[in-house]
């Protein structure tokens, strides 16, 4: 008797599906990659070179001179100490930020998800309807409060702010995630006499690092890439790095130096680029856990 095969009917290689995605893929990975490409030449060009004007073509001779000079020496408005300033700024307004509405926010979700008090939906509500405020309707009343905390024009504000803007989405996030858990973990943590805290940070925290790692990711990167709250409440000497990397760019006076100005957005960008690609693997599972359910 003749052996049959086994296993999965392999697939052609010329199949037309295969084909029209890969085709799809490769149009949009060279869409976003080839600015990226263009920033990163040109950032290791002499300004003689790029005045030839053939941006696609690699550095003739390489230099980091650029790279130094954005970090060090570029004048982001009257003072001329490049971004590591404004990279010091931001880091400082960075953490606290996100480790105070991670904080808030995954006890809120938890709370909302596992423990029902009077009044939890209409609170939910509030907290949704809250994350699709537009921030230029919030600028003004924003403004007067940090002002009369005496906080305004400094980092404080800005911390305060970006943490009060933050934690909506978040606690819709969290409430959502916590949902999907299996309420029998919860029920056998209240048989065995845990509470509301004894519950949350010994099964909930350990089987949520998907979501905590999405809460990061977005967080530092609507932080760290924000410029609006920045420029408004930080103050004058108190700017981060987006700032500051407007002045640079922007700069009317004297030539305008191309290979800085795409170092200088390398280096602003390159703290968010990190966290994604360092926990990239965790942000599309703990997405969908803590996607938008009914």
């Amino acid at each position: 008797m003749a052996i049959e095969p086994r296993g999965t009917r392999p697939g052609r290689m010329l199949d037309p599906t295969r084909i029209m995605i890969y085709g799809v893929l490769i149009v949009a990975a060279v869409y976003y990659l080839l600015p990226l490409y263009v920033m990163i030449v040109t950032s290791m060009k002499g300004m003689p070179e790029i005045r030839l004007g053939n941006i696609f073509s690699p550095p003739v001779e390489v230099t980091f001179e650029p790279w130094v000079k954005a970090w060090d020496t570029a004048c982001t408005g009257l003072y001329c100490e490049g971004l590591k300033v404004g990279f010091w700024n931001s880091v400082q307004i960075l953490i606290p930020s996100v480790i105070i509405s991670i904080m808030v926010a995954s006890v809120n979700g938890y709370a909302l998800a596992n423990w029902r008090f009077r009044g939890s939906e209409v609170f939910f509500t509030i907290l949704i309807f809250g994350s699709f405020i537009p921030y230029q309707v919030m600028l003004y009343p924003l403004v007067i409060l940090t002002r009369e905390l005496g906080i305004f024009g400094s980092l404080y504000a800005v911390i305060l702010i970006h943490t009060i803007f933050g934690m909506p989405i978040l606690t819709l996030l969290f409430r959502n995630y916590f949902a999907s858990l299996p309420q029998e973990l919860f029920k056998a943590g209240r048989v065995d006499g845990a509470g509301f805290w004894g519950i949350f940070l010994k099964i909930m925290v350990p089987m949520s690092l998907p979501i905590f790692v999405v809460a990061v990711i977005l967080q530092v990167t609507g932080i760290w890439n924000d410029f609006l709250f920045g420029v408004i409440f930080a103050g004058t000497k108190n700017f981060p790095m987006t700032v500051q990397l407007n002045n640079i760019v922007n700069s009317t006076q004297g030539v305008k130096e191309y290979n800085v100005n795409m170092a200088a957005t390398i280096l602003t960008g390159a703290v968010p680029l990190l966290i994604y690609f360092l926990s990239g693997k965790y942000f599309v599972r703990g997405i969908a856990a803590g996607a938008v359910k009914g």
